[in-house]
This record gives C-alpha cells, structure tokens and sequence, in this order.
C-alpha cells in the first residue's frame, strides 16, 4: 500500500472511532473528529502531513500525492 492510501485508512479509522467514542462515552469525542477535518483541510493547503511525514520515514513507498 502507498502512503496516500494508508493516510487515507488511517485518517478514516480515526474519524470512525472518535465518532463511536461520542456515541458510547461522551459528547466531546466529536472534537477530535473535527481537529481531524481541520488537520486534513490544513494538509491540503501546507502540504504538510504528519503521518505521511511517519510513513515515509518507515519506508513506506509514497504514492502520487505524498512525494
């Protein structure tokens, strides 16, 4: 798998258990939900992604978006 894809996994793993953590626990699971919107709107524009920057170091192959 390339780098976009696991960002992509990753990023969506993310956003699904912070949302089930709001459902089961408490309310205020959906502001990691939003920091993660705000991370991905944030990497759009400064082209700066932490996990990607992870991934890469580990020797993950990147992909067309990530290189």
């Amino acid at each position: 798998m390339s780098i976009d894809r696991l960002v992509l996994f990753f990023d969506g793993i993310l956003v699904l258990v912070s949302l089930a953590f709001s459902q089961l626990f408490h309310p205020n699971w959906l502001w990691f939900t939003a920091l993660m919107g705000a991370s991905m709107i944030q990497a759009t524009f400064t082209h700066f992604c932490p996990i990607a920057r992870t991934l890469k170091a580990l020797g993950v192959k990147p992909g067309p978006a990530f290189k």
